[in-house]
């Protein structure tokens, strides 16, 4: 197996970039771009899974990265639900909201692997 030695290898963190990306283009749209407070919480929800996930791996030790991922998994949770009320308000269509889920019903199962995986790996580094 080839080791991963930066996030940016991270299938995990490469999803939660595509999220932030049609997070991004959607709040662009016209009428969601003017709920200012709905467009700074989604988007700031989404960049929290991808951040996280890279502070996470930067640390020194799986406990840390296990705890980052599960702020991560936590942040993509708010994302999908948030698309929920972007819907419901008519900010976003539904099939645009059906790639958010798509995405964020990825994201959870790979995050809560990454951890499982983790957590049964004899590494522990230094935290």
């Amino acid at each position: 197996m080839a080791s991963i030695s930066s996030f940016e290898q991270l299938e995990i963190w490469k999803l939660a970039r595509e999220l932030c990306q049609l997070v991004r283009q959607l709040t662009r749209k016209e009428q969601f771009s003017k709920d200012f407070r709905f467009c700074a919480q989604i988007n700031s929800a989404a960049g929290s899974v991808m951040d996280n996930i890279a502070e996470g791996f930067e640390r020194d030790g799986n406990k840390e990265f296990i705890n980052f991922l599960y702020i991560a998994k936590g942040s993509n949770g708010e994302v999908r639900s948030q698309s929920y009320r972007a819907f419901d308000a008519g900010l976003i269509c539904d099939q645009e909201q059906q790639k958010i889920l798509k995405l964020t019903e990825s994201l959870k199962f790979k995050i809560q692997g990454l951890i499982q995986i983790l957590k049964n790996s004899g590494g522990k580094g230094y935290k």
